[in-house]
């Protein structure tokens, strides 16, 4: 075959392509397992988080089988139904009403509920973890994530200056009432329910987070306010 042809050009090209093509798609099946592996990791550094508890890469699946007593799926009724709590989707979990994650922690001999949150921020998709004393009610811990918040400014909702002022506050007032926790501007207030200061320059990402855990505590109600699992 002449190598200065056209046809030459074009077949070495082709062979070049799926030669590459077929060593990525190794490479990518190849580190599959590990790349799920540490977002598994991650995963229970978060949920670690929330319950105030600082895990690294090594110790976090050792922690989280010694903490983690139990995890289970509730339906809208709050009731315990089938399912994989950990390996749930959580965002077509949320989008679709359907059965949502509880992980029960035990943390210096009280039990925890660690309840899961999705939502959006400024420029993409906010998460994050809240745990719960055993009354249901009272914030124990919490841990925020994002996919693309500005640095120094909505990015701050990672910070434990942010996080650490949802310990102590309540889902529910006195009456019994659904109030969620409000994001305020600093300085600002929320009648009839607690609230913490949002981030100083980052109102959007803020008023996400609001957002957040209104509607993501929304759909545990029905299990905060059911007899006790």
């Amino acid at each position: 075959m002449n190598r200065d042809g056209n046809i030459y050009t074009i077949v070495y090209a082709s062979v070049m392509v799926i030669l590459v093509a077929f060593g990525l798609a190794f490479t990518s099946q190849s580190l599959k397992s590990y790349q799920k592996k540490n977002e598994d990791i991650d995963k229970m550094k978060q949920i670690l988080r929330s319950v105030r508890v600082q895990a690294t890469a090594e110790n976090a699946e050792s922690l989280y089988k010694e903490l983690i007593k139990e995890s289970f799926l509730v339906d809208e009724n709050g009731n315990k139904t089938e399912g994989d709590a950990f390996t749930t989707d959580v965002v077509k979990a949320f989008a679709g009403k359907k059965p949502l994650p509880v992980y029960v922690a035990t943390v210096d001999g009280s039990t925890k509920y660690i309840l899961c949150m999705q939502g959006a921020g400024l420029w993409g998709p906010l998460w994050g973890y809240l745990s719960i004393d055993d009354d249901k009610n009272t914030v124990f811990g919490s841990d925020f994530s994002h996919a693309g918040e500005t640095p120094g400014l909505g990015a701050e909702i990672v910070t434990p200056a942010f996080s650490d002022q949802f310990k102590g506050k309540k889902l529910f007032n006195a009456e019994g009432e659904f109030k969620s926790i409000a994001i305020v501007k600093p300085g600002k207030t929320a009648e009839g329910q607690d609230y913490v200061d949002g981030i100083s320059g980052g109102t959007i990402t803020s008023q996400g987070v609001n957002k957040m855990i209104f509607d993501s505590m929304s759909g545990y109600v029905k299990f905060l306010t059911s007899q006790k699992q």
